[in-house]
């Protein structure tokens, strides 16, 4: 009989393991939500998901609780104040990604009624179940996240290249990447 054992990606931090036991994988259809995931992937690339969770209270505060139209409208002085809020990263290009994927996720969402519709799409609204044995076996990229990517680049995304595209499909459960021996699988 397998042992089940919990993803070792989380470690032990009480934090991570609760986002991998209560969030990550589970299907996402709440648009408000894939906002949230879509923006905080994008501020984490080149930093530890584990930097960005310790952050996400901060950053739903700075970003109106990721209400997608209020995003949409922030300003040069927006701008600014999140450039020196200490609770988020402050990269001024991730911020004003975050406010042109604002604008591009409404698009979506006036395109496809929902940009839940748009993006459980390209999996025929079905979640792709792996079943890796290690943490080796897990992609970083796929051709799924390779298309995904390049689709929303044509729509004028920024920051959400194949790897961020991929950390977005495991998070919001159109891909469950949890390990054959993880309870949460």
């Amino acid at each position: 009989m397998q042992q089940t054992t919990r993803c070792p990606w989380c470690g032990t931090d009480p934090l991570y393991v609760r986002y991998h036991d209560e969030e990550w994988g589970k299907p996402v259809h709440d648009d408000k939500k894939h906002f949230e995931c879509l923006t905080l992937e994008s501020a984490q690339a080149g930093l530890s998901w584990l930097t960005i969770l310790r952050k996400r209270e901060n950053y739903r505060h700075a970003y109106c609780d990721f209400d997608v139209a209020r995003v949409a409208a922030f300003t040069e002085t927006d701008i600014d104040q999140l450039m020196n809020n200490p609770g988020i990263v402050r990269n001024r290009r991730k911020i004003e990604a975050s406010i042109n994927n604002a604008h591009r996720f409404i698009e979506i969402q006036s395109e496809f009624g929902s940009f839940d519709s748009y993006i459980w799409a390209f999996v025929d609204d079905r979640v792709i179940w792996n079943k890796w044995t290690t943490l080796d076996d897990v992609p970083a990229v796929t051709e799924l996240s390779e298309q995904v990517s390049k689709d929303l680049k044509r729509r004028g995304f920024k920051f959400l290249g194949p790897t961020t595209v991929y950390a977005h499909l495991q998070a919001t459960g159109l891909v469950n990447d949890h390990l054959v021996t993880c309870p949460a699988k």
